[in-house]
């Protein structure tokens, strides 16, 4: 097969290779799903077993209650979002008072009145402590009466210091309930309407209630007044719902014991959380932890494996067990053979099976399963920051109950995906980002690459210039690869081959026996090895990804392909050994290059790798290069002296314009010690310079032809002279440059007028004056810079003459 058939374009290629491989991964990870009994078995095993120790429980608390989907919320699913709403304020009359003895409640949810069970104020405010003992008259409800009662932790400056407890409908009147005795009123049903305790409002919806109960509050002298207020509204993640806080009988994990030996994990270095700081994020929530709702009212998910005996109160008894003949021989047991038994028809919250997934995928509870003896428990998890306590930190503690180790011994925890203006990607934005469609646009490796540029812990904010920058980026890899691969011998070429491969770079010898290019590339490359290995161990994925991206692109490709081009192509003295040094280092270079990027890249890299000869293994399974291998440090200072001046006979070549193909003379002028090791790569330097060969000189001091030449300083020490008559007809650019000085002095003075006006400099924005300034700055600072190039232009002409 020919290069042209192995690579293609290479566009076209790198695209339907990331698509075949991605299709694949997609297809074994499907084949996952054959392993769900499995799964199930371990999730029953679980429940069972934490019930057993009496850390699952059931119970009738308040929970986090979502009207659409008719399930309960994990406290973790619940978002608050700042929304404009009104504050209400509603009059209780004092039982038994006159007609000026009232309190003034302050609600955002008027609705809920019907569930008050009692008035809470201040004991130190004088407003209302003459009322405290007394009982209030709640609106609406046919005069049903509430204590009036003292509580430190009402807020005297909120509202008007009168607080309703309606501990049926808010989580901080549930516990303040609870504390004092009080009973909990439930007026609300679980598809969000008022039930029959709100009477004549019964079956409305919750929303639509309280617009008719507060025209009936106005409508009645009752309701004082409605003010604007920012609202600190609860919605479900999941479907964006308002969520109700109600009381309901569901499952519950007791979170302290399994929260206590997770914090232990990371107090004791079993468990390294990275960036650093999510440590202080996990501590505090851990240390804070609530009991998990782990009971789900969903047609989808694990069913909970609890039994009910048939005429009996759930309440009263229940079974848990492993499978339904379990529970019925216990049942049988306890009741005789006449019982009956019926599944509990709720499901386990997602992220209880999710906890157990380091574990439950290997085989447990089985644990003579070699693949649970073999890759538990692992060496890092890598998952978003957003997860840290639904996922993350529940996998730790599940792990350390159930196996008695941490499943993992360290966590990275990587940003969130954002749009390319940092927002969260969501549908009603219509910013979403399918990674299907930016495969098929920009190929697995150049999203891959552009994703894992980012820092640990940071959000990425992800845009098309990105993906495009990374995307050329996989082309000049592959496009780099072809040029190394068709400037390598072919595989049956023995004798070359044994050349090539006679070249090593592992001792200080034999990188210091390379020419200058060379070993500034080798000694660089080493540097990157290191550097990025010590950057791997640290998880620092960005900076290896940005420092190699630095390396191939700036100094590989840029230069040094730039350079072995000399070496392959222009050699004229017969000796092929310069060819052989050339071919060997772009083959060790590409290679090791490959090897650091495989981990970011995988797709295109293993592609190329096994596209080099004699690739007796896949690049994935190659060892990873060698660190602390031989540097030379004054080699990269040396060609660096090199490519700047390069650079600066570039700039001056760009600066006049002169033709890309047009050769031009040079004198370089510095000491001996530079001039050496320069003068011996002159080859390399005319290459990339574009100059004449025959007429570029090396001197101690200015050329005879100095004051006609552009001066070029490229480096302490370091000067170049170009005469000005190879690069330029010098009447026709002073003719130019004069036009152009011209036009550049009207627009100057057009600024200094607009400046010097009062009317606009009083008038017009601040930014647009600053802006006019700096043009006008900069407009001087050129035209200083093209007198001076005329000035020098002139004496040429005249000294020409």
């Amino acid at each position: 097969m020919n290069l042209q058939e192995k690579f293609g374009s290479g566009k076209r290629s790198m695209v339907e290779l990331s698509q075949i491989r991605l299709r694949d991964l997609v297809l074994r990870v499907i084949g996952l799903e054959s392993t769900s009994p499995l799964m199930n078995k371990a999730v029953v095993e679980a429940f069972v077993r934490l019930h057993e120790k009496g850390l699952i429980y059931q119970g009738s608390y308040m929970v986090n209650w979502s009207p659409t989907l008719q399930t309960a919320v994990s406290d973790l699913e619940v978002e608050y979002s700042e929304e404009s709403g009104y504050l209400y304020h509603i009059r209780y009359r004092v039982a038994g008072g006159s007609r000026n003895d009232w309190l003034t409640v302050a609600t955002t949810r008027p609705e809920t009145l019907f569930g008050d069970v009692a008035l809470a104020v201040n004991p130190q405010d004088d407003r209302y402590s003459k009322y405290i003992g007394q009982m209030a008259i709640v609106p609406l409800t046919f005069g049903r009466h509430v204590p009036i009662i003292s509580d430190k932790h009402v807020d005297k400056e909120f509202g008007t210091g009168v607080l309703k407890i309606s501990p049926g409908h808010d989580h901080n009147d549930y516990l303040l309930a609870r504390k004092l005795g009080l009973p909990i009123l439930n007026v609300m049903n679980k598809d969000g309407t008022l039930n029959e305790v709100a009477g004549l409002y019964s079956g409305l919806d919750r929303f639509e209630a309280r617009k008719k109960l507060w025209a009936e509050l106005e409508e009645t002298g009752l309701g004082v007044k409605k003010e604007p207020h920012t609202l600190r509204v609860p919605r479900s993640q999941r479907g964006g719902e308002i969520i109700e806080p109600l009381v309901s009988k569901q499952w519950f994990v007791s979170m302290e014991p399994l929260a206590e030996k997770a914090l232990q994990a990371v107090e004791k270095g079993e468990l390294t959380i990275i960036p650093e700081r999510f440590e202080k994020i996990y501590n505090h929530w851990l240390s804070n932890i609530k009991d998990w709702c782990i009971s789900r009212q969903l047609w989808w998910g694990h069913r909970i494996p609890v039994w009910y005996i048939v005429g009996k109160e759930k309440e009263e008894d229940y079974i848990v067990a492993r499978n339904a003949d379990e529970a019925l021989e216990k049942a049988y047991k306890k009741y005789g053979k006449d019982v009956e038994i019926y599944q509990d028809p709720d499901v386990l919250d997602t992220w209880f099976s999710s906890a157990l997934w380091p574990f439950s995928t290997l085989g447990w509870p089985d644990l003579s399963a070699e693949d649970f003896k073999r890759f538990y428990p692992t060496t890092m998890l890598e998952t978003g920051h957003d997860i840290l306590f639904f996922w993350v930190a529940r996998m730790v503690m599940m792990g350390i109950e159930f196996t008695g180790k941490v499943p993992f011994s360290y966590v990275y925890l990587h940003g969130l995906i954002r749009d390319s203006q940092g927002r969260k990607m969501s549908k009603s934005l219509g910013n979403v980002i399918d990674p299907l469609d930016t495969i098929k646009e920009f190929g697995t490796d150049a999203l891959r690459f552009t994703v894992a540029l980012g820092t640990a812990g940071q959000d990425l904010n992800l845009s098309t210039e990105r993906l495009t920058s990374n995307k050329a980026f996989t082309n000049k890899l592959w496009n780099a690869g072809k040029f190394v691969l068709q400037n390598l011998p072919k595989e049956n070429d023995i004798s070359a081959w044994e050349n090539i491969l006679s070249y090593k770079f592992d001792s200080e010898e034999s990188v210091l026996n390379l020419p200058l290019p060379e070993r500034w590339v080798v000694s660089k490359l080493h540097l990157l090895i290191d550097y990025v290995s010590a950057s791997y161990d640290k998880f620092f994925f960005g900076e290896v990804g940005r420092e190699t991206y630095d390396f191939f692109w700036a100094d590989f490709a840029d230069w040094y392909i730039e350079t072995s081009k000399e070496r392959l192509y222009n050699s004229g003295t017969g000796d092929n050994s310069v060819a052989f040094v050339a071919q060997a280092v772009l083959l060790y270079t590409f290679e090791n290059i490959l090897k650091v990027l495989h981990p970011f890249m995988p797709f295109v890299t293993e592609e190329l790798w096994q596209a080099l000869p004699n690739r007796k293994h896949a690049l994935m399974v190659s060892p990873w290069p060698e660190t602390q291998l031989p540097k030379s440090t004054s080699s990269i200072k040396k060609f660096e002296n090199l490519q700047a001046l390069v650079r600066a006979i570039r700039n001056t070549r760009a600066e006049y314009s002169v033709e890309p193909a047009k050769r031009i003379s040079a004198s370089v002028v510095a000491s001996n010690e530079v001039i050496e090791y320069i003068a011996e790569e002159k080859e390399v330097l005319a290459l990339l310079s574009r100059l004449d060969l025959q007429n570029l000189h090396f001197m101690n001091s200015s050329p005879g032809n100095a004051d006609q030449s552009v001066h070029l300083v490229a480096g302490e020490g370091l000067e170049a002279y170009l005469p000005l008559a190879d690069m330029v007809d010098i009447s026709a650019e002073v003719q130019r440059l004069s036009k152009r000085l011209s036009k550049m002095q009207k627009e100057y003075e057009g600024f200094i007028a607009k400046l010097n006006s009062p009317k606009f400099v009083e008038k017009a924005p601040e930014e647009v004056v600053r802006g006019v300034r700096e043009k006008a700055t900069e407009a001087e600072e050129k035209i200083t810079l093209t007198k001076n190039r005329l000035e020098f232009l002139n004496s040429n002409v005249l000294v020409s003459k």
